[in-house]
């Protein structure tokens, strides 16, 4: 058995075959659902992880291919730490190791040495030719979402498991579709008187455009621009909203609406114009999101789209709530507590919508959505 220093150490025949056996690589699925494993580890215990994968770029057959990356996961299952992960992040195809455990937060430093290392190591074993015809990609967890530029994906390599998932349930998914073209079309005509008296009363009781447009972040990070009926005073300061959203999600004091529950929404925000307080109460300055529905950047049913500051405050595991299903207008937590439920337990009501996700839960969040904008519940 080979430790980190290098050295040989003496074992036994049982221990031998024990070494042995974990000297194997892991076949795609057990990699992947590693993968899966260390993300959860990583949003516990904040310590990141790297991702890197190794395949042939040439044009060979694939028998030579295979024969090339069974001599490195050779190589790297004999180099490696206790603590690395080494298997096939697709077989025969694309080898994958996790290096878990980092020491440092230079993402470039750690990508420097561990290219080198594992160069050496490959040089040993492969020709120069064959080696120049590797190609190495490092992946890091938690991966970077640049709320500052619109359009920036989650890495789509650290959540091999939730692409596959997306594959299994893509009939289901084309029916989630279906009923939100369908629903969202039939709103926007039944509502189209409605519309056209908010609009002008928006534009006759203040000065400013009929819709206020904002960037939002959607599934797998990617922005859209978010359509309401404006409610507030134009060229107003974000800069109260920004610091309450930051102590909501970090749960500090201060986020109280006077009864001592925690709301998402500032209360007696001087922003808001008089109109503007009715639309928000009943909820009539969301109906131009049927409008994003429509477009495709939302659904009916989902999580609340973020604005990118309040993602630049989320932890790792608050990211979740953007990966498995797009945002919507309404969900599972404006149904059981409105505002008045705390970030992180929102968040969880999100997780727990998207794990048990079907068109009959979103039909039954759908029949209770009037209800709960009747009451108020938490509206603000």
């Amino acid at each position: 058995m080979r430790s980190e220093n290098g050295a040989s150490s003496m074992a036994d025949p049982l221990l031998e075959s024990i070494s042995a056996a974990q000297r194997l690589p892991l076949d795609e699925e057990t990699f992947r659902r590693m993968i899966a494993i260390e993300r959860k580890r990583t949003e516990r215990s904040k310590t990141p992880f790297l991702l890197m994968l190794l395949e042939i770029t040439n044009r060979k057959s694939p028998e030579q291919n295979k024969a090339t990356l069974e001599t490195i996961v050779t190589a790297l299952m004999a180099s490696s730490r206790d603590t690395d992960i080494v298997g096939w992040y697709q077989s025969c195809a694309i080898v994958g190791v996790l290096f878990t455990g980092l020491v440092g937060s230079d993402k470039n430093s750690i990508a420097d040495m561990i290219v080198n290392r594992v160069s050496a190591t490959l040089l040993d074993e492969l020709t120069v030719e064959t080696f120049k015809e590797v190609s190495i990609s490092f992946h890091f967890f938690p991966d970077d979402w640049d709320h500052e530029k619109p359009g920036r994906l989650s890495n789509p390599a650290l959540y091999p498991d939730l692409v596959k998932h997306e594959k299994g349930r893509r009939p289901l998914l084309l029916a989630k579709r279906l009923i939100d073209v369908i629903g969202s079309a039939v709103m926007l005509i039944l509502c189209a008187p409605v519309f056209l008296v908010i609009a002008l009363a928006v534009k006759l009781t203040s000065k400013g455009p009929v819709f206020f447009r904002q960037q939002r972040v959607g599934q797998y990070g990617k922005s859209f621009t978010f359509l309401k009926f404006r409610s507030m005073h134009v060229n107003n300061d974000n800069s109260v909203h920004r610091e309450y959203v930051k102590r909501l999600i970090e749960s500090k004091p201060g986020c109280e609406n006077g009864t001592g529950k925690s709301v998402y929404k500032l209360t007696n925000d001087k922003r808001i114009t008089p109109l503007g307080k009715l639309l928000r109460r009943t909820s009539l300055d969301e109906l131009p999101q049927f409008l994003n529905v429509l477009w495709g950047d939302m659904s009916l049913v989902g999580p609340r789209p973020p604005i990118p500051y309040e993602l630049a405050a989320y932890q790792t595991w608050h990211r979740r709530r953007l990966l498995d299903v797009k945002p919507g207008i309404t969900g599972l937590w404006q149904v059981t507590g409105r505002s008045s439920v705390k970030f992180d337990e929102m968040v969880r009501l999100d997780l727990r919508y998207a794990m048990s996700w079907s068109p009959w839960l979103d039909l039954r969040i759908l029949i209770r959505t009037p209800l709960a904008v009747i009451k108020g519940s938490g509206a603000c």
